[in-house]
């Protein structure tokens, strides 16, 4: 039930009100002065408290800036017989609810208990949300135990209390932004936004605007101001997730931001300022971008002050059981079924696996798994064929298809006579992805 505590030296319109109040199914607590309502409140923690402005022992409007600091979800509705403007300012300042006049406002008494229970609700709600990702993100609930993955958690650990700008580097799918949003939740930033954007999903138009908004009648459709992700991230943090395929135009865009705080909207002239921290993420090698001119030493040098590499996963084998098993876990859950034993096969399939896609991979094969399985183990029959092939050929099999390619290349940039940029257009990828893979094969 929750609790209302009325703080008033006059005794018939305490317990007048405490009697209108009992009715609506509220446990009311009494109190005649600033002395006993607090230590009526530290005993009982009512939700809601009205208090008179004059009491015998001290102010009401005083009294509220007090209950507020000590407990700043209880929310404290005034009550006077004479009201006046500077008090009413004075009480709101301090944190009160509302301000209400004794007789006169008698009809918003029940109305206004109401929306400061509302209020209540809705903070407790927000604070046990945040408990939540506070639990969800924290740093120990990261699965890992090889020595790579957790001199990458250190590293993230020791940096996260900071405002540093962080570059998270390795292959897609290696859980970068779960590092991300460990971070932040670890920093003082973590009540404020925390927004996340993939570079490589928008052309340079579109990811210029998510960014940093634009002004109504910039561009064709631009019907009206758009916040852009930095305004609506400040305070907070933003990952830029595939930030090596970020224009060369928005690098230096984002370079002011890093520098002073500074951008400017689409179509807008007047500079506007934001306090971001921003954590990068690339799955290239962002110094081979350099020195092929895709992407700005300078901006490099502000993102990777702080670089973790996240390890792939075929060099975290020792992490696979303990990943399986939350992974079976989460994928029964989802479908409403009990979680499966893992089956010594099914296990040695996994470990002999080269897994290209890491662990959004290893997360989508055993969710397939779970829901193809019919028993209460875990069948290697519910992998894809790939995990069926003889794992002694399958190193085999990936150095062949890697010396096709390599041919493929090579004849197609014979074809375009050396011009890379050309061989790339009938490669069909981009130029950028053809310089690493020139990179891999040592060509």
């Amino acid at each position: 039930m929750d609790k209302v505590l009325i703080i008033d030296d006059e005794e018939k319109l305490r317990s007048l009100l405490g009697r209108i109040i009992a009715l609506e199914g509220f446990e009311v607590l009494l109190a005649a002065d600033c002395k006993s309502g607090l230590q009526t409140l530290e005993k009982h923690l009512p939700e809601v408290i009205f208090c008179d402005v004059k009491l015998p022992d001290g102010n009401g409007v005083d009294l509220v800036k007090t209950i507020k600091q000590a407990h700043p979800n209880v929310e404290v509705i005034l009550l006077t017989a004479f009201g006046n403007i500077p008090d009413g300012v004075a009480a709101i300042k301090n944190g009160a609810f509302d301000y209400i006049t004794k007789g006169d406002d008698n009809n918003r008494i029940i109305p206004l208990l109401y929306r400061a229970l509302e209020k209540v609700q809705l903070a407790r709600r927000v604070q046990q949300l945040e408990r939540r990702l506070d639990e969800h993100f924290a740093f120990e609930n990261i699965i890992g135990k090889s020595p790579a993955y957790l001199a990458a958690l250190s590293l993230a650990q020791k940096v996260a209390a900071t405002d540093t700008a962080v570059l998270l580097s390795g292959e897609t799918g290696t859980g970068k932004e779960v590092f991300a949003q460990a971070i932040h939740q670890s920093s003082p930033r973590k009540h404020k936004a925390f927004i996340a954007v993939n570079c490589a999903a928008f052309s340079k138009e579109l990811l210029e605007s998510e960014l940093f908004g634009h002004k109504a009648g910039a561009f064709t459709g631009a019907l009206k101001d758009k916040k852009g992700l930095f305004e609506e991230a400040n305070g907070g943090t933003i990952f830029l997730d595939e930030i090596g395929e970020m224009a060369a135009e928005l690098q230096a865009k984002l370079l002011r931001v890093l520098e002073n705080g500074e951008y400017l909207k689409v179509g807008e002239t007047k500079v506007a300022k934001t306090d971001v921290r921003i954590i990068a993420a690339t799955n290239r090698q962002l110094e081979a971008e350099i020195a092929a001119g895709h992407f700005r030493a300078d901006l490099f040098y502000r993102i990777a002050v702080f670089q973790i590499p996240v390890p792939p996963l075929r060099e975290r084998l020792d992490d696979l059981p303990d990943l399986a098993r939350h992974f079976v876990r989460i994928s029964a859950q989802k479908i409403g079924r009990p979680s499966p034993t893992i089956s010594a096969a099914y296990h040695e399939a996994l470990q002999h696996y080269h897994w290209p896609g890491n662990v959004r991979e290893l997360k989508n094969v055993i969710e397939r798994s779970v829901i193809l399985n019919e028993g209460p183990t875990l069948s290697p029959d519910t992998l894809p064929h790939p995990f069926k092939q003889n794992p002694a050929h399958s190193n085999t099999e990936l150095l062949e298809l890697a010396e096709l390619e390599k041919r493929h290349i090579l004849q197609v940039l014979d074809r375009a006579g050396g011009n890379k940029t050309e061989a790339a257009r009938l490669l069909g990828v981009a130029i950028t992805t053809l310089y690493r893979k020139l990179e891999s094969y040592g060509l």
